[in-house]
């Protein structure tokens, strides 16, 4: 069904009469679903999101996204950063099909405001973010590890199993598609497994959005007086060790870096400031491993060519590589 038509659709089962529609725009950014704003004349603001057809080649944990997107708002109900929750479907044999309405938040992209800052509002910002993340680490979660969508499987009793199952997803992915990885795919599956043992050290469950990058960031207000005004696109969330986070939140960087998110994040997380112990830093180089492979495999589908292209090879791939080569390091002084 067109996306016009959809739109129609939901429009109508929100009981919203045509006349009401102020505005309804598609909203550029988003890699997998469709997103539209829809704004009304009484000052509702929507962002509306229709998942593509499930023929389409999606990787193993995309089937029910919107699953996980719906469980990260629920969960998150109580920060005022993030989309209100205004209605979902997620019946695929709905008429619509399934989609989700939520609030849209104020801003624009932190990317899109570099260099636009004044003196210290970049590090105000960061710790702001980070006191955000840290609350959202506490909320609720249920007693197992993995997607909500269970597009991988039910949710696993231990992390280390969720996990394993995720990293196995993503390399049969890698193998379905011919993807172009550094290593071969069984290399890496046997470098992953090989420090399995350090995810035993996670017992409990948090709501990881895992897609922190900027462009998922709004800021709001004019120089001088920023705020971070909304927390989007929880699409990818699973619930799994709150760290995992830190990856695409220093997006081919390294948190430890971050001194005033990581100030603002020990002032509100359930276990306080962050130490990197051996445990730590090895359990990041999975995460980072994960999502380079989810990065680099994620392009066949995607059709990603060009430019886009290149940059995601020369620029993920040595990482991935070089986080390859610190997770060997490390298993191999465990001995």
């Amino acid at each position: 069904m067109p996306i016009e038509s959809v739109l129609s659709e939901v429009i109508g089962a929100l009981s919203v009469p045509p006349g009401l529609v102020a505005s309804c725009e598609p909203l550029a950014g988003g890699t997998y679903n469709a997103v539209s704003r829809v704004r009304l004349t009484d000052g509702r603001d929507w962002v509306v999101k229709v998942p593509p057809p499930a023929a389409g080649d999606h990787l193993s944990y995309e089937h029910g996204l919107l699953v996980n997107e719906v469980t990260f708002y629920q969960v998150a109900e109580d920060e005022p950063t993030v989309p209100r929750l205004v209605r979902a479907a997620l019946d695929p044999a709905a008429p619509a099909g399934p989609y989700v309405v939520m609030s849209a938040c104020p801003g624009r992209p932190w990317h899109e405001l570099t260099g636009a800052m004044a003196d210290g509002e970049e590090a105000r910002l960061r710790t702001e973010l980070g006191r955000i993340v840290g609350r959202l680490h506490g909320a609720p979660a249920p007693g197992g590890f993995g997607y909500p969508s269970q597009a991988l499987g039910p949710l696993a009793p231990s992390w280390r199993q969720a996990f394993t199952t995720m990293t196995d997803a993503v390399l049969a992915d890698a193998r379905t598609y011919a993807a172009r990885l550094p290593r071969s795919v069984t290399e890496i599956g046997t470098a992953l497994a090989a420090a399995s043992y350090v995810l035993d050290d996670v017992t409990r469950p948090a709501p990881v959005h895992f897609d922190l990058w900027q462009g998922n960031i709004l800021v709001t207000g004019e120089p001088g007086a920023r705020r971070v005004g909304g927390v989007i696109d929880g699409e990818r969330m699973f619930w799994g060790d709150p760290v995992a986070d830190f990856v695409s939140l220093a997006l081919l960087g390294d948190i430890a870096d971050d001194k005033d998110f990581l100030a603002g994040y020990g002032e509100e997380a359930p276990g306080g400031p962050v130490e990197f112990t051996a445990s730590l830093r090895l359990r990041l180089a999975l995460y980072r491993a994960y999502l380079y492979l989810i990065m680099l495999v994620e392009t066949v589908p995607r059709g990603t060519s060009g430019e886009r292209l290149k940059w995601t090879w020369n620029e993920v791939a040595p990482r991935l590589e070089g986080t390859l080569d610190d997770i060997g390091s490390a298993t191999r002084a465990r001995g």
